[in-house]
């Protein structure tokens, strides 16, 4: 008809290639049918045409952010971010989560399970729908909305986004689209993962590197994000896809392991968020193997990422936390891991990551206090030493890592208060429950509950970078490891970090040297009575 759309918005859409009838690739609304038209229609994602009408359709309001000088980022999932049993919405997280980020000192948002997976469970690892925001949560207006609001409150806002493999699914999926196995993909044993069980993209083909470029224009353009993390960064490098370890030796980065396909997408995907958001755009690699040049620019050689995550650290404190006695841990290896960074390749430190939350596994929180985060956490009581040692561990290890590993830091949303329990989502196996897929800010906002002081740590650690800019400064300057002592002390942004870990003694009048000299006050101590501490310090005492 003149003037209208033949199709309506909503409406089912069928694409019929060589006899099949399929998801498109480009479809930008996929919902799974209702469970009660599920024996009629199938479980697989149909796609439905979205094209609200001008009067209807969101019109995003406010402008882009100014990209921040230190990258302070809050890692989240929008299905797990409420305090309830039940997939959340992009709406509830804009009203709720959003105004916490902010009051926590965070500057950017980190989006993870955005592009549509039928497997909710696959921590939206195994996408099927790459346009398509996930549906789970609300429509793509309401995505919109959350991005908009995000950057009223001058967040950046970052997409987890997963190009280096996609799901085998078939029917709701990329896989087979024309029939074929290497529509996208290499075709074989190359086009398979042989841990994921996933395609694995051919980044020779032209309408590959038309799709997965398209894809990234679309985020940053229709929805408004500021750049975009990449997953499995190693898998894509490597034709081994990482999984031979690494042990740092040049010949393993520059050789025939070496995909140079794949190498080449991630430097044309860097060069467009470069050209599509110039002094804005921000890029950040999932990269464990440590290839040199990784986050040094195309015109230099290299790869044009602007960070990538410093994966080594998060394993570190697991070992020590699993594996360690206090007595044994060595500051030397400590301050080597969290140091251990080429000049000029920015990297972001994190002290756990999103997978240590999940079933099977233990957060930092958990490995150090176990079932005492059931019992122990009252604040009507005194603290139990297992309690006592846990809050100030918990306390010490997120501010060394935020002051020495990186030129960014990272916390998956829930982390910073210490969120018991683990992270599992609906399944066979545990009734299809979603008790444990979510997330209990009221812990954190009980006055009763010790939560409450993780959180305002972590408050106070992000403000105080804010104001001093550690992140954006060269890297620290270590002046003392001490073995014995269990001492560890750098200088950075004009700050002295001291960190006192022996587990039985306190060092009174302890002597470190320091690059300028004068009167230095307390401006954060993970003692403080306020934080969770016992106050054993004299705040207002200065050293000399």
């Amino acid at each position: 008809m003149e003037g209208k759309t033949a199709i309506k918005h909503g409406e089912k859409v069928k694409v019929l290639v060589n006899g099949d009838d399929r998801v498109s690739p480009w479809a930008s609304y996929v919902i799974q049918p209702a469970k009660d038209r599920q024996h009629e229609e199938g479980v697989a994602y149909c796609q439905h045409f979205w094209n609200p009408p001008a009067q209807d359709a969101y019109v995003m309001r406010h402008p882009r952010p100014a990209r921040p000088a230190s990258l302070r980022v809050y890692e989240c999932h929008v299905g797990i971010s409420s305090w309830e049993g039940k997939v959340n919405t992009y709406k509830d997280f804009t009203a709720t989560v959003l105004p916490r980020i902010v009051k926590l000192g965070y500057n950017t948002v980190q989006l993870m399970a955005v592009m549509e997976h039928a497997y909710y469970g696959s921590f939206g690892y195994q996408v099927t729908s790459f346009f398509a925001p996930s549906s789970r949560y609300g429509t793509p207006d309401d995505l919109k909305a959350l991005v908009d609001t995000a950057h009223s409150l001058g967040l950046t806002v970052l997409l987890d986004v997963v190009h280096s493999h996609a799901s085998k699914n078939v029917v709701d999926g990329l896989n087979m689209w024309d029939g074929s196995e290497a529509g996208y993909f290499h075709a074989g044993e190359r086009g398979t993962h042989p841990l994921w069980d996933s395609r694995l993209f051919n980044y020779t083909l032209w309408e590959t590197l038309r799709f997965l470029l398209s894809n990234l224009r679309l985020w940053i353009e229709d929805f408004g994000f500021d750049g975009f993390r990449f997953d499995g960064v190693t898998s894509m490098l490597y034709h081994s896809r990482g999984l031979s370890g690494f042990s740092g030796n040049y010949t393993e980065y520059f050789g025939l392991n070496t995909d140079t396909e794949a190498v080449v997408y991630l430097m044309l995907a860097n060069e467009l968020v470069k050209k599509l958001l110039p002094d804005q755009g921000i890029t950040v690699a999932e990269d464990v193997s440590g290839m040199p040049a990784l986050c040094r620019p195309v015109t230099e050689g290299g790869t044009g990422f602007d960070y990538r995550l410093s994966m080594a650290v998060p394993d570190m404190w697991i070992k020590y936390l699993k594996e360690v006695e206090d007595d044994d841990w060595s500051m030397g290896h400590i301050v080597h891991t969290l140091a251990n960074r080429r000049w000029g390749e920015k990297c972001i430190g994190y002290a756990e990551s999103h997978d240590q939350c999940l079933v099977g596994d233990k957060t930092i929180a958990f490995w150090l206090m176990d079932k005492e985060m059931y019992t122990g956490m009252s604040s009507l009581y005194p603290m139990n030493p297992v309690v006592s040692r846990g809050m100030s561990l918990h306390k010490m290890i997120r501010l060394l890592v935020h002051g020495l590993s990186g030129e960014g830091y990272l916390n998956f949303m829930g982390n910073e208060f210490g969120h018991p329990e683990w992270l599992d989502f609906p399944r066979v196996g545990n009734g299809e429950s979603y008790h444990y897929a979510r997330r209990q800010w009221n812990l954190a906002d009980d006055q009763n509950l010790l939560y409450r002081y993780l959180n305002q740590f972590d408050s106070a650690m992000n403000h105080l970078e804010s104001a001093h800019g550690w992140l954006a400064s060269e890297p620290g300057y270590v002046s003392t490891k001490h073995e014995d002592d269990k001492v560890i002390v750098f200088e950075r942004a004009g700050l002295v970090f001291c960190f006192n870990f022996h587990p039985s003694r306190s060092l009174p009048d302890y002597r470190i040297g320091v690059e300028v000299g004068g009167e230095y006050q307390i401006v954060l101590d993970t003692d403080w009575a306020e934080l969770g501490g016992h106050g054993s310090r004299d705040r207002q005492a200065t050293s000399h």
